[in-house]
């Protein structure tokens, strides 16, 4: 399967289980990974036959960047309904949501929650 990526996109949301992430926001780090045909695109070089990359940032920076969620997961979750309802060549689609400063203690680069969903056909 032929794929698309949109790597560390950066946002500012506010997401979280504790009120100062919801009052205070954060940052948040997206990658996206949209899996579809792309060999009607390649040889017609219409962007029609594709996903328009700056389309699908705006549907994800609307998700982070729009009503608050307590939890990472339901971001993800989200966002990956958002792209596969928006894009009917999109087949299946990869995201993993990045927590670069979670209020937590310790020592560490980030947290952060992947998911993979497919379009269902009923």
């Amino acid at each position: 399967m032929d794929k698309i990526y949109l790597n560390n996109l950066q946002f500012y949301g506010f997401h979280g289980l504790l009120p100062e992430e919801n009052k205070l926001g954060q940052r948040f780090h997206v990658d996206a990974t949209l899996f579809l045909d792309l060999s009607k695109a390649g040889s017609s070089d219409n962007m029609y036959q594709s996903i328009h990359y700056g389309q699908a940032y705006a549907y994800i920076k609307e998700v982070v960047e729009g009503e608050a969620k307590n939890l990472i997961e339901a971001v993800a979750e989200s966002i990956a309904n958002k792209l596969l309802t928006s894009f009917d060549l999109l087949e299946a689609c990869t995201i993993k949501v990045i927590k670069p400063d979670p209020p937590i203690a310790g020592h560490y680069h980030s947290v952060a929650v992947e998911i993979h969903r497919e379009k269902t056909t009923k």
